[in-house]
């Protein structure tokens, strides 16, 4: 007789990503679609692989080999399963690269306007090269916020919003103002904002606050503010990283094992939204490109609804209106429609 055995899998790392682009209904937030059946089609179709690729830092992709687990990349994000015995180490740092691969996706993410360059900057105490890309966020259950309360309380990758806007801020910014969560639609000074909803019903999307400062080589010149720091394990076409430890040192919620190592069950689901962005619509004769006319108010850019009696823009007509100040700053973000 054939000796037959088994291994039960647990969801170790499970991650969300979620773009609003592909899941809005126009205006209405994903999250707030009063139809269930229209909510669950439009997860049932979103394929987060379409626009990005997610993969594993080496170090993490021999960390969970060595757990015997397994890595996989899925409609909605992405998951870690490990053998349901498993213990994990409690030091151990997973780590997980997004890369856009799709040609539009700059054209309807918010943020996307922010260059990310690489700069090489040398040590002066031991003549080392040391490499940053600017701009680029990390996500990590470490420093997410949550929302809701008590059983319903849950958690996103994305910190807590900075409350009010600043100087430093840019475009497409997101802060608090009150009890509600806004986006600036122009740079500042004077930058206009556009209320979202309130910060409660909303999910933690992905912002500024989520790019880390650097703290480059004392005595060095030449890093960026905020970015990464290009270790060798780490691809420089990253657009992303998403950083899981096991362990959160005070809340629970953010935690993927227990102290000693268990893995949760059930698991914990993190999520990363993703903000479309905001644009005026501008209308234009099909025939010699001329303007008809052009919308008074910013209305956000999405795949579903919002087309009113015109046909939404598509990604690809995004213009950038700046001013003549020096340097220029951004006064609104339009979308060419040609009828």
């Amino acid at each position: 007789m054939t000796e037959r055995s088994s291994t039960t899998y647990v969801r170790m790392i499970d991650v969300r990503i979620l773009h609003h682009y592909w899941l809005d209904e126009g205006a209405t937030e994903f999250g707030v679609i009063a139809d269930g059946d229209l909510a669950r089609r439009r997860l049932l179709t979103y394929d987060v692989r379409r626009f990005l690729d997610i993969t594993p830092s080496a170090a993490t992709a021999d960390i969970v080999a060595g757990l015997g687990g397994v890595f996989r990349a899925t409609g909605l994000g992405f998951v870690v399963g490990v053998p349901d015995h498993v213990v994990v180490p409690l030091d151990a740092v997973f780590e997980f690269h997004l890369i856009a691969t799709a040609h539009d996706y700059a054209s309807y993410t918010s943020l996307s306007l922010r260059r990310r360059e690489i700069v090489d900057v040398v040590d002066p105490a031991d003549g080392a090269i040391r490499r940053y890309k600017s701009n680029v966020p990390v996500l990590s259950n470490e420093t997410g916020a949550s929302r809701g309360a008590g059983a319903d309380r849950h958690p996103f990758l994305s910190t807590e919003y900075v409350s009010g806007a600043s100087n430093g801020d840019a475009v497409e910014a997101l802060v608090t103002v009150g009890a509600n969560v806004r986006q600036l639609t122009s740079d500042p000074p004077g930058a206009t904002l556009r209320t979202l909803g309130a910060r409660t019903e909303l999910p933690v999307y992905l912002h500024q606050g989520d790019v880390p400062e650097i703290t480059p080589p004392a005595g060095s010149v030449g890093a960026p503010a905020r970015g990464i720091e290009l270790t060798p394990d780490i691809p420089p076409t990253v657009d992303a990283i998403v950083r899981i430890v096991p362990r959160h040192d005070s809340d629970h919620l953010f935690s993927i094992a227990n102290p000693d190592g268990t893995v949760r069950n059930p698991p914990r689901t993190f999520e990363l939204h993703l903000r479309n962005r905001w644009t005026t619509r501008r209308y234009r004769n099909r025939s010699d490109g001329t303007v008809s006319s052009t919308n008074a108010d910013p209305t956000p850019l999405t795949f579903f609804g919002n087309a009113g009696a015109m046909r939404p823009p598509t990604p690809q007509s995004l213009d950038v209106e700046r001013d003549t100040n020096n340097p220029p700053r951004i006064t609104r973000l339009i979308s060419d429609v040609y009828v």
